[in-house]
């Protein structure tokens, strides 16, 4: 992936500098220019190298990440529309070599008007060089969106409240209060007092249960020593479960391949969510018993569609539940729920995992985000017959270092015995 970004990020490069050299901007034809721009690349390609194979504190290898997003955002949006320019004189150079005559008419046509015309200075610009200006205006625009984000959105957290109504459920779990957080990122971090801030306000809301949907580190278990302390003071009544998510496993650093040193890693994860108090469920369930009644938690490790390991179970975690009268999923990856959990008898899936690609829009009523182009369920709650699906967009973040308009969550829901009111 490092190689694939460097290559890519150099290509942008060419494109763009030697279609900047082409304009009538003076500043893009000196050596300084020239020293600038290709001396940030291979900065930033160094920084990307030196984030991947050593151990640099979190904050620079962020500051590093952020600036190779941001880079690499602007750069693409600039090359769209030079591409549009070229397009456009792809097709004149095609019209001239397939119609020479009507060329060579409308080239005599222009000089016949010139020598009629007084000489003026011409004013304004070449298409092609507004086309470029307006490239760098334009490719620019997303840097303000992409500082705040960064600034601000990566530690907003936010409190979402949701009603989950279940007509089996017993009685004595009616008004029962769950709080649910997915997709924590520990290797991405570098502001120990958000997250004990974040932290605390869930446990101000003083849940019954709190649920974990994955995805605790980004690569391996030692990312999560920093902020260890801080996850172990969730606490809740009935307990605090958990399950694995599809970066748990170390595939994105050790390889797809079996290993010991994989082993060892998800050895040690494991036994981190043991010393925080958090009851990992791998394939299995658990009761809950509140005055002589039950319903039961269930938990399986990552499954998903596509290139995401299929590891979890269904048919294993769901043995010795099938007298319980609510069963509750979690499970990391949202494309189970439609794969394979709506053929089971689960009452409400609990996942995670998309982000809600952190960025897009998220209102009462309204939501919108590039991941509904990748995920029919990717935030919010979701309803097939009797079945329901919850998505936490997420606690922490991956790759960019912030949100924007898809705000961390907390989740809190109230079971509701009943039937969901017809508005």
């Amino acid at each position: 992936m490092l190689i694939f970004n460097a290559i890519l990020l150099i290509i942008f490069d060419f494109y763009i500098f030697f279609a900047l050299r082409a304009t009538k901007i003076k500043v893009a034809k000196t050596k300084w220019f020239s020293f600038l721009w290709w001396g940030y690349t291979i900065g930033l390609l160094v920084g990307l190298y030196i984030s991947a194979k050593y151990n640099i504190p979190l904050a620079y290898r962020s500051i590093i990440l952020v600036a190779f997003f941001m880079t690499a955002v602007s750069k693409f949006i600039f090359i769209l529309i030079l591409l549009v320019d070229d397009v456009r004189r792809g097709g004149v150079w095609i019209s001239r070599l397939f119609s020479p005559q009507r060329s060579k008419n409308l080239e005599e046509r222009v000089e016949t008007l010139s020598e009629e015309l007084p000489e003026e200075p011409v004013h304004g610009i070449t298409r092609s060089e507004f086309l470029t200006k307006s490239g760098l205006v334009v490719a620019s625009l997303p840097i303000f969106p992409l500082s705040w984000g960064m600034i601000s959105g990566g530690y907003d957290y936010r409190i979402r409240r949701q009603k989950l109504y279940l007509p089996n459920l017993p009685a004595s779990f009616h008004g029962m209060r769950i709080a649910q957080i997915s997709d924590v990122h520990s290797g991405s971090f570098y502001n120990e007092k958000a997250v004990l801030g974040g932290v605390e306000m869930l446990l101000n809301e003083r849940p019954d249960m709190i649920f974990f949907t994955g995805d605790l580190v980004n690569n391996v278990a030692s990312e999560m020593r920093q902020y260890q302390d801080i996850f172990a003071k969730l606490k809740a009544d009935l307990g605090v479960f958990s399950v694995l998510g599809n970066h748990d496993y170390g595939d994105y650093h050790f390889g797809r391949e079996d290993s010991v040193a994989k082993r060892k890693n998800l050895a040690d994860l494991i036994e981190t969510q043991r010393i925080m108090g958090w009851d990992l469920l791998m394939d299995e369930n658990r009761s809950i018993k509140v005055n002589n009644e039950s319903l039961s938690i269930v938990g399986v490790q990552n499954w998903g569609t596509g290139r995401f390991p299929k590891k979890g179970d269904i048919e294993k975690a769901l043995q010795g539940t099938e007298d319980e009268p609510v069963k509750l999923l979690l499970s990391h990856d949202p494309s189970h729920w439609r794969a394979q959990v709506l053929d089971t008898d689960i009452d409400v899936m609990f996942a995670g995992h998309t982000h809600g690609m952190q960025f897009g829009v998220r209102g009462e009523h309204f939501q919108w985000s590039p991941a509904k182009f990748i995920y029919k369920e990717w935030a919010g709650l979701y309803e097939e017959n009797s079945q329901q699906l919850y998505v936490n967009v997420g606690y922490g973040f991956l790759g960019y270092p912030g949100r924007v308009g898809i705000l961390p969550e907390i989740t809190l829901f109230e079971l509701v015995k009943g039937d969901k009111p017809i508005v």
